[in-house]
C-alpha cells in the first residue's frame, strides 16, 4: 500500500472525544493527527453548554459535595437500566475520575468548576443528587489560542463580548427579581467592558470547552487538519489498517498503526438517514447540532458489519425556530413559573420542565396518542412573564424581533379567546387549561403534572415564589411561539466495549477501530442522567481509545 501519511493514530472528529483521545495519545507518546471534516473544530461540543457529568470528580470533592462511586452506580441502575451492561456502566464511573485528573494533571488549561446545584435530571431515583454532579468549563480567552482561535466553530447567536457560564445564567435570569441575579449582572458587565477596552475574547459553555481541549493539544504541538473529511477505511489482509480521506481536494491514504479512533458526530443532519431510523415526522431543519453531522461513517461501519445501537434515538432539545430557521433550545425558558406548553388541542400533556431529551420523547408519545397534534405544540406565556424573566435569549422586558411577529414566529393577543381563534384551538379549550393552570398557581400546587415538586424542576424556576414553577397566567398581552421537537444530536452508532473498541453483530472486536462520543450507542441508554451526560461519557472514551492504542504499541 502507498501511504501517503503515517500515523501511530489517526482522531476522526475534533469535538471534546476527539481531542480528549488526540490529548492523550500525543502525551503518551504516539504519533497523532487529528482531522476535522468541516472548516471550524469543536463540533457539537463547542455549541453545547460545555457541562460534564462524572460522578464523584475532584471538583466535587473540593467544593465538599459528597458522592461516592456506590451512589453513582445506583443512579446509572435507576436510569439507564439493563439496556447498557454493568461492565461498561463501572468503567464509566471509575475511568471519568481518572480521566479529568489525568487532564487536570498535564495542563493548567483543564480547569473547571462545580456548577452548583445544577441537579441530576432525576434526583428522586436511587442515588440522584438534587444538589448535581455537573461540572463546567472555566471562562477562557480565546486570544490564548492564538492562531487556532479563528478556527473554532462559533456560536450560533453572537454575544458580542456579553458571556455568560452556566452559572451565571441561572442567576441572571432572576436579574429583576433577586439580588443575586442583580449582583452577578454586574460581573458581566465588567467582563463586557474587559472585552471592549482590553480586547478581551471571552468564552464561556461549549466554546470554553473546545478551547481549554484545543490549547492543550497545540502545547502538545498536535496536529489539527480541517476540511479533512473521512472516507472510508483501508482493509490489508483483511484488518482496517488506516483511512481513505480528502485532502485539498484529493485523496489520500492515512496509515494508521496502532487503530483509528472515531468521534466524528451522528447523522442528524441527514434527513434521508432520519426517515430511515427515527420516529416520524422528521425534518434536519429542527437539530441544533452543526452542518457536519450527516453520518458519513454508518455505510463504511456496515460493509465492517458493526453492531449498531440507539439508532431510533436522539438527545432531544425542544426549540423554537426564528424566521431565520435557527432553532433556539428552549432549557431554562421551561423552567419559569408563568408559561404553559400545549398540544394543539390546547391541552397540556407534559409537565414544562420535564428533563429536555424526555420532553421530546413526549412530544412524539403524545403525537402519535392525538393523531398529530402535538408536533408542533405551543409555548404560551404572557406580558408578565416578558417582563420579569430571560424568554428565548431576550431579557426581560425586551419585545419580541419586529420579524417574529411579520413571520408568525410569535402569535399575541389581548384575551385567552382571541389567542385560542389565532391557533386554531378549538373553543374553549385553551380558557379551560389556563383557569385550570392558574387555579394550581394559586394553591402552588400541580395536580395534573407535579410541576415544581423536584429540585430538577425549580432551578430555572423563581425562587421568591411559593412554587418556584407555578404563576397564574393573566396579565394581557399573551404571546405563543410553535415548540419543535428539536435535537442536540442523534444518540445512535455504533456499540462499543469498555476499551472503546467497535464490535461486531458476533460480539468480537473489530482491531484497531474505536469510537467515543456521538458517533458510538451512547453509553446512556435511552436516558440522559444529568447536565453534561453526552460529554462526560465521550471525553471518558476518547481517553480510554488512546490508551488502548498506547498499550497496543507496548
Amino acid at each position: 500500500m502507498r501511504w501517503n501519511y503515517e500515523y501511530d493514530v489517526v482522531v476522526i472528529g475534533s469535538g471534546a472525544s476527539g481531542f480528549a483521545a488526540a490529548i492523550t495519545a500525543k502525551n503518551e507518546g504516539l504519533t497523532t493527527l487529528l482531522i476535522e471534516k468541516e472548516k471550524h473544530f469543536g463540533g457539537a461540543s463547542a455549541l453545547s453548554g460545555g457541562g460534564v457529568w462524572i460522578p464523584n470528580n475532584r471538583y466535587l470533592v473540593e467544593a465538599g459535595v459528597f458522592d461516592s462511586y456506590e451512589e453513582a452506580k445506583k443512579y446509572l441502575d435507576a436510569t439507564v437500566g439493563n439496556i447498557v451492561s454493568d461492565d461498561i456502566k463501572e468503567t464509566y464511573l471509575k475511568k471519568g475520575v481518572e480521566m479529568l485528573d489525568y487532564m487536570h494533571d498535564l495542563s493548567q488549561h483543564m480547569r473547571f468548576s462545580y456548577a452548583k446545584n445544577y441537579s441530576d435530571y432525576y434526583p428522586t431515583l436511587a442515588g440522584g443528587k438534587g444538589t448535581g454532579r455537573s461540572i463546567e468549563p472555566l471562562i477562557i480567552d480565546l486570544n490564548k489560542l492564538g492562531d487556532w482561535k479563528n478556527l473554532l466553530l462559533k456560536p450560533t447567536i453572537d454575544t458580542k463580548g456579553f458571556v455568560m457560564t452556566g452559572q451565571d445564567f441561572v442567576k441572571v435570569n432572576m436579574i429583576t427579581r433577586t439580588m443575586a441575579g442583580k449582583a452577578r449582572s454586574l460581573t458581566l458587565g465588567w467582563r463586557l467592558v474587559k472585552h471592549l477596552l482590553l480586547k478581551r475574547n471571552y468564552a464561556a459553555l461549549g466554546q470554553a470547552l473546545i478551547a481549554r481541549l484545543a490549547l492543550t493539544y497545540k502545547e502538545l504541538n498536535g496536529e489539527l487538519w480541517i476540511e479533512t473529511p473521512f472516507v472510508d477505511f483501508v482493509y490489508e489482509e483483511d484488518k482496517v489498517t488506516g483511512i481513505k480521506a480528502i485532502k485539498d481536494g484529493k485523496e489520500i491514504l492515512i496509515k494508521a498503526t496502532n487503530g483509528v479512533i472515531f468521534s466524528s458526530g451522528g447523522f442528524s443532519r441527514n434527513q434521508k438517514l432520519r426517515e430511515r431510523f427515527l420516529p416520524a415526522p422528521q425534518k434536519t431543519e429542527w437539530t441544533s447540532s452543526p452542518v457536519g453531522q450527516t453520518g458519513d461513517i454508518i455505510s463504511p461501519f456496515e460493509k465492517l458489519d458493526a453492531k449498531f445501537g440507539l439508532m431510533d434515538r436522539v438527545w432531544g432539545a425542544p426549540s423554537i425556530i426564528d424566521h431565520e430557521g435557527r432553532p433556539f433550545f428552549l432549557v431554562a425558558d421551561r423552567g419559569i413559573p408563568n408559561m404553559i406548553i400545549t398540544d394543539q388541542n390546547g391541552n397540556r400533556y407534559v409537565n414544562e420542565p420535564t428533563p429536555y431529551h424526555e420532553f421530546v420523547d413526549k412530544m412524539f408519545e403524545h403525537n402519535e396518542k392525538t393523531g398529530g397534534k402535538a408536533i408542533t405544540s405551543w409555548i404560551i406565556l404572557d406580558a408578565r412573564t416578558k417582563k420579569r424573566y430571560l424568554f428565548a435569549g431576550l431579557f426581560p422586558m425586551q419585545d419580541f424581533p419586529k420579524p417574529y411577529y411579520e413571520h408568525q414566529i410569535v402569535y399575541t393577543a389581548q384575551t385567552v379567546s382571541e389567542l385560542e381563534e389565532k391557533l386554531n384551538i378549538p373553543a374553549g379549550n385553551l380558557v379551560k387549561t389556563i383557569e385550570r393552570f392558574n387555579e394550581f398557581a394559586r394553591n402552588g400546587k400541580d395536580l395534573d403534572f407535579h410541576r415544581g415538586e423536584t429540585p430538577h424542576d425549580t432551578y430555572y424556576g423563581d425562587p421568591t415564589l411559593n412554587n418556584p414553577n407555578l404563576l397564574e397566567l393573566n396579565h394581557p398581552p399573551f404571546y405563543a411561539l410553535k415548540v419543535y421537537p428539536g435535537d442536540i444530536g442523534t444518540k445512535g452508532g455504533v456499540v462499543i466495549d469498555k476499551d472503546a473498541q467497535v464490535i461486531r453483530e458476533d460480539g468480537t472486536a473489530i482491531e484497531g477501530v474505536y469510537a467515543c462520543g456521538n458517533c458510538s450507542a451512547s453509553i446512556m441508554g435511552q436516558s440522559y442522567p444529568g447536565p453534561g451526560a453526552t460529554l462526560g461519557p465521550g471525553m471518558t472514551f476518547g481517553y480510554l481509545a488512546a490508551l488502548h492504542c498506547k498499550n497496543k504499541k507496548n
